[in-house]
C-alpha cells in the first residue's frame, strides 16, 4: 500500500552536523527507496539563523571558536570530532579553508527567495551550494556577491537575487521562525509529528522513516 512521508529538516547553514546529516538522510532515503519503494518522500529543508547577533560582515573563523569553545585545545578537539563524523559520511570537511564565521541572514534571504521564486529542486541545490560553499571550498556565504553566484550556479535569476539582497529593508526584515529551532540543529520532524534532534547514522533516521510509515522495522534490522 502506498505512503507518503515527508521529512522537515531545520539546519543552519554552518553547522557542520547539518551536512554531515543531509549526506546520512541521503543514504537512508536511498535504503528506503530499495526496501518500500511504494513510499513517496519528500524533504523540506528549513532554515534558522543560530547566530543573529554577529556582525553583518562576519568574524575571523579562528577567533570565533576560541572564544565559543575556551581554547585552541578545545577547538582541536571538536574539529577532530567533525572529522571523524564527517569521513563516515563520505566528506572532507577542511577548516582550514573557512576564514571567516558569517553572518547567514542574507543566506537565509537567498533561501526564501528560492522557494517562492525557484522549483523544489533549485531550492535543494541552493541548500547543497551553501554547505559547500562553506565548509567544502571555504567562500563566505554572507557575501553578496558569493551568493549571487551560487544562486546563477542553480538556475535563479542572478541580478534579480543581487537587487533583492542589496536591498537593506528586505534583508533586513523578520526572517520566518521555526518553532524547532529551540531543539537546536539538525532537527528532523517525520510527518509533521516525530521529532529527531541532532546528528544521526542512517539506519537510525530509516528506524524514525519506517516507524513513520507503519512499516515492520525487523527485516531491516536483520539485514543490517
Amino acid at each position: 500500500m502506498a505512503a507518503t512521508l515527508t521529512v522537515d529538516v531545520t539546519f543552519d547553514p554552518t553547522c557542520p552536523w547539518c551536512l554531515i546529516s543531509k549526506r546520512h538522510l541521503a543514504r537512508a532515503l536511498a535504503r528506503l527507496a530499495e526496501i518500500e519503494p511504494d513510499v513517496v518522500a519528500q524533504v523540506r529543508w528549513l532554515p534558522v539563523q543560530l547566530l543573529p547577533d554577529l556582525p553583518e560582515e562576519g568574524v575571523p573563523f579562528a577567533e570565533f571558536y576560541v572564544r565559543r569553545l575556551g581554547s585552541p585545545q578545545a577547538v582541536l578537539a571538536r574539529q577532530l570530532q567533525v572529522h571523524a563524523a564527517a569521513a563516515q559520511a563520505g566528506l572532507q570537511i577542511d577548516f582550514s579553508r573557512i576564514t571567516r564565521m558569517p553572518n547567514t541572514r542574507l543566506a537565509l534571504r537567498l533561501l526564501d527567495y528560492a522557494s517562492t521564486a525557484g522549483s523544489e529542486r533549485q531550492h535543494d541545490a541552493v541548500v547543497e551550494r551553501l554547505f559547500a560553499a562553506h565548509f567544502l571550498q571555504g567562500r563566505n556565504i554572507g557575501d553578496v556577491a558569493t551568493l549571487v553566484a551560487l544562486a546563477r550556479a542553480c538556475g535563479l535569476d542572478g541580478p534579480a537575487v543581487h537587487a533583492l539582497l542589496s536591498d537593506t529593508a528586505w534583508a533586513a526584515s523578520v526572517l520566518p521562525q521555526r518553532p524547532t529551532a529551540r531543539e537546536g540543529v539538525p532537527y528532523f520532524v517525520f510527518n509533521g509529528h516525530y521529532g529527531l534532534s541532532g546528528s544521526h547514522p542512517p539506519k537510525v533516521l530509516l528506524h524514525a522513516m519506517l516507524q513513520t510509515v507503519g512499516r515492520d522495522v525487523r527485516q531491516e534490522e536483520a539485514a543490517t
